[in-house]
């Protein structure tokens, strides 16, 4: 499942190139979450917005941290199990990607009711991303998406 990226392909099936490739090593964030510890999300939110300090304008951040903040609640609330986030950023691209430990693929509503809670998550992903995806990952899945971008 891809997003504006589309079509078949390396980045379409979730394993583009992986961020820091080339000349610049990038920088990475990991952070390993515990079973719907929904108080993660606002410090993921925090950790991507102190990796991003020099790089996108401050509508990128935002947008990175709140598809990242969808995509972390979405893991917690709808799995069992933990998950483990990880966020890399080179001269032009951030990839951040959510990995959870179910089996089954997310898939985004055709469209969220007006006063729904709930399912608008993957569709600001689809929206907003330049690039999104899932992947199956051994037990689970990792639901990923690019912003690209540059140095501020």
């Amino acid at each position: 499942m891809t997003g504006r990226q589309g079509g078949a392909g390396p980045a379409a099936s979730g394993h583009g190139r992986e961020p820091g490739a080339g000349g610049d090593p990038g920088r990475r964030l990991l952070r390993r979450l515990g079973c719907a510890d929904l108080t993660a999300v606002p410090e993921v939110r925090r950790a991507l917005r102190e990796l991003l300090r020099d790089w996108g304008t401050k509508d990128t951040v935002e947008v990175a941290e709140l598809l990242a903040g969808e995509l972390v609640t979405n893991a917690l609330v709808h799995t069992d199990h933990g998950a483990v986030v990880t966020a890399g950023v080179d001269a032009s691209t951030l990839r951040v990607e959510v990995r959870d430990f179910m089996a089954g693929l997310p898939v985004p509503p055709a469209r969220a009711a007006h006063l729904d809670t709930h399912g608008r998550g993957l569709l600001l992903v689809q929206s907003l991303a330049d690039a999104w995806g899932v992947r199956t990952h051994g037990v689970g899945k990792v639901v990923w998406f690019e912003l690209h971008e540059g140095p501020a």
